[in-house]
């Protein structure tokens, strides 16, 4: 299913991140792992935050995704479900058949 993981990240602990320079190191790994198709960052609410959209084959991937921001970054967390444009005709077409 394609998701939406937003995370904003607690500004104190990011500071800290790119002043040790992990900050980078945690993003690329998220991005290798989620092997998204669309990665964006910038501010958000007063805040540094990432958004990646890919395909979570599992919920069991939840835990390994989120604790490193949570745990290093102090981030707060949406994941949602999302659909591109041809996801959306794909499902407004089955409606009309049905």
């Amino acid at each position: 299913m394609r998701v939406m993981l937003r995370a904003q990240l607690d500004t104190q602990l990011a500071n800290e991140a790119v002043k040790n320079g992990t900050l980078s190191t945690i993003m690329q790994s998220l991005a290798e792992q989620l092997k998204p198709e669309a990665a964006y960052f910038g501010p958000s609410k007063g805040k540094r935050c990432c958004t990646f959209v890919f395909d979570m084959q599992d919920s069991s991937m939840l835990p390994s995704l989120t604790e490193p921001l949570f745990e290093r970054l102090g981030a707060e967390i949406e994941i949602q479900p999302v659909m591109n444009s041809d996801d959306v005709m794909k499902g407004l077409a089955a409606l009309q058949r049905g």
